[in-house]
């Protein structure tokens, strides 16, 4: 289990949110911690941790007042950090090669291919043509419905997707996608507990890398989320973290997962 970091772009400030407190419409979110530093400051940090595989996202879409000014954050992020990083955020074909060329080491996709509510192949393949398997992660960031099955949602994580997480649906996408990233959306910013049953789901698959992200916010959450991922699942820790306010030290967190991830 290896400690994944986040460097979360809107309205042009590194930020924690709640993430079911998302809307496009005024470009509102609820906030945990706000920085005062840029996104290069946090790439230079874990650089210097040799800290891999970390996300830098743009909680902006294409269409915000604010997305340049997000956008020139997350590139300043993946020039500090070359290879270090991804980038996901509003990403397709046709903008995928400028965040690769700008340093990052794969470009994490959901909106495009989930157009329409399933899975769109057509623009999948596209995308693997364009940028390869090997350099892109598909994410599948979830929320519960009343059936209790949890659903992929797209949009910044608004809209629902007809697609239900299942190991079908993971085989089916993994010959796409060097990682799968899943935010347990429901509890992404509480730091109150993860969501056990998606990440047993993820855990009892465990076929190629899956970073989950949602809920943790003490050590008992990382040894939860270790027994019910069975070890295979990566984490991300952003609101409990202290580096963004939180309580968690971030020197012992990072030390406590190299110790699971060797």
């Amino acid at each position: 289990m290896e400690f994944r970091p986040c460097i979360d772009i809107h309205n042009g400030k590194v930020k924690q949110i709640v993430g079911s407190s998302l809307k496009d419409m005024g470009d509102q979110a609820q906030e945990n911690f706000v920085s005062t530093q840029d996104a290069a400051f946090y790439a230079e940090f874990y650089k210097r941790d040799s800290v891999k595989g970390g996300h830098v996202i743009l909680l902006n879409p294409p269409g915000s007042p604010y997305y340049e000014v997000t956008k020139r954050q997350a590139l300043l992020a993946l020039q500090a950090y070359p290879g270090g990083l991804q980038v996901g955020g509003g990403i397709h074909p046709e903008n995928a090669l400028e965040f690769l060329a700008a340093g990052a080491s794969h470009v994490i996709v959901t909106s495009y291919v989930f157009s329409g509510g399933s899975v769109h192949y057509g623009n999948l393949e596209k995308l693997v043509r364009t940028v390869g398997k090997g350099r892109l992660v598909l994410d599948l960031s979830c929320r519960k419905r009343e059936d209790g099955a949890y659903y992929i949602v797209t949009d910044r994580w608004q809209k629902f997707t007809r697609e239900k997480v299942t190991s079908a649906l993971l085989d089916r996408l993994s010959g796409y996608a060097d990682e799968f990233l899943v935010h347990a959306v429901d509890v992404e910013g509480k730091a109150n507990g993860i969501e056990a049953p998606l990440a047993d789901l993820l855990g009892s698959w465990g076929r190629i890398p899956i970073t989950y992200a949602g809920g943790v916010g003490s050590f008992a959450d990382l040894k939860e989320l270790e027994s019910a991922g069975r070890g295979r699942l990566n984490v991300t820790i952003g609101s409990a973290l202290d580096l963004f306010g939180g309580a968690l030290e971030y020197k012992k967190t990072l030390a406590y997962l190299q110790k699971r991830s060797v």
